[in-house]
């Protein structure tokens, strides 16, 4: 205060970086100011009338209105604005509250262009509000030494009734794709599942028709190499033995089973050479499908 008093004593002002002070001369208008140090003679009538930021400065607005499916709404809007040099005088002069100013355009574009659009709109088109503001304060503080740097609109609010229902239909929404997607993934498991099975059945038959086939081939190149190593014998006496040897070993193999049960069959002297006719008629069956496979 002391460096203020002792400069308007002698007639010097300080004027700040970014700063433009207004002079007048016995109450009209004379000249600007430019940062630094200028001597202003008081005593003929010269005055600093205020001084005028040229910094970038901001005005977050705050606007209620309702949208085309009568959803009320807040939208903020945030106006990035700054005086221009070469009109100080206009920008000093011709607006008593800026901001309230501004204010009253961004109402007034905001509460013309919401109404239009739905709810859902709205969140998709703010950019296009947004240009919207900025292009009619562009147009209305120009002639007022005003520039707009930046419209952005920060943020939509909906009621919050309107936000929960919202929110429950987007969860519904993902939740049904979900749902869909995982019912996909089950179909082509139990696709790749039954074809697998198919497959397997598939390569088990071949291997069941493979095996009999080896057991023909085995018991037949048998009976040729004893039929004609025991002069005398047929074939048919070959296959008894064979199979009644076969017979015995699989009861051998049964009772020293350490998990086997009891196993009742007919046995005695005649059972013998039914169970031979048995696995010789068994194996002839199944010879003869394998030789029409």
């Amino acid at each position: 205060m002391l460096s203020t008093a002792m400069g308007n004593l002698f007639c010097c002002i300080q004027v700040d970086q970014s700063t433009i002070a207004i002079k007048e001369r016995f109450g009209k208008y004379n000249d600007m100011l430019e940062p630094g140090c200028h001597c202003v003679p008081w005593f003929i009538g010269d005055q600093i009338a205020g001084k005028l930021s040229l910094r970038v400065q901001q005005l977050d607005v705050r606007c209620e209105t309702k949208t085309k499916d009568n959803v009320f709404v807040n939208v903020v809007a945030s106006i990035q604005y700054r005086a221009l040099s070469e009109k100080a005088s206009d920008a000093f002069y011709k607006l008593t509250n800026t901001r309230a100013q501004i204010q009253a355009y961004v109402f007034d574009v905001i509460r013309a262009s919401v109404p239009r659009l739905s709810v859902d709109d709205v969140f998709e088109q703010k950019n296009d509000i947004a240009k919207a503001v900025a292009d009619e304060l562009e147009k209305a503080l120009s002639h007022y030494g005003f520039e707009i740097v930046q419209t952005l609109i920060v943020d939509i609010e909906p009621d919050e009734h309107v936000k929960r229902a919202m929110n429950e239909i987007n969860a519904a929404s993902r939740m049904r794709v979900a749902a869909n997607d995982k019912a996909e993934a089950d179909k082509i498991l139990q696709i790749k599942r039954a074809e697998g099975e198919a497959e397997s059945k598939y390569l088990s038959g071949l291997g069941i028709a493979r095996q009999r086939q080896a057991i023909v081939d085995g018991l037949r190149d048998s009976v040729l190499g004893f039929s004609v190593n025991v002069p005398g014998t047929n074939a048919k006496d070959v296959m008894d033995m064979i199979l009644v040897t076969q017979y015995f070993d699989t009861m051998k193999d049964i009772g020293a089973a350490s998990k086997a049960s009891a196993v009742f069959i007919p046995h005695g002297p005649g059972a013998v050479r039914d169970v031979a006719t048995q696995i010789r008629d068994g194996l002839l069956q199944a010879s003869s499908s394998s030789s029409a496979q």
